[in-house]
């Protein structure tokens, strides 16, 4: 397993616990097929837990991006999407780049039609956000 279908996998891990799942063991094995040992298997797990643990905040820094849209409105297939993507630009692992674009293939092709441009709009506002505001801090 590559990056990106590590970051497909936290996605659907994410969506499965939005929906009231828990995203266990289970689910990694026998839906996702992905063994412990796997490469990225990490990777995923960890974004996943990720967003879990920290969801609230990452709807609070998501929020004011959303322009005419509220968290609760969205579609918990680009809920998931957003959050994940919020998360990796938290930490700065990977270049904003990368992400926003991972996140635009991931909602080309498990969202609706328009949700790929919504996903791109929202998440370019916020690294540029983040952007200026790690320049305003050094």
């Amino acid at each position: 397993m590559d990056r990106s279908v590590a970051r497909a996998q936290a996605m659907k891990l994410i969506y499965e616990w939005e929906m009231g799942g828990d995203g266990g063991e289970e689910t990694r094995l026998n839906l996702l097929e992905v063994q412990p040992n796997e490469r990225e298997a990490d990777y995923m797990n960890r974004m996943a837990e990720g967003v879990q643990k920290n969801a609230e905040a990452l709807d609070a820094r998501l929020a004011p991006f959303l322009r005419g849209w509220t968290v609760e409105r969205l579609t918990r297939v680009d809920l998931a999407i957003l959050r994940l993507a919020v998360y990796e630009l938290t930490l700065k692992e990977a270049p904003a780049g990368v992400i926003i674009n991972e996140a635009v293939e991931l909602a080309n092709q498990y969202s609706t039609d328009k949700a790929g441009a919504f996903v791109n709009g929202v998440l370019g506002n916020l690294a540029r956000a983040m952007e200026d505001e790690q320049a305003d801090g050094e």
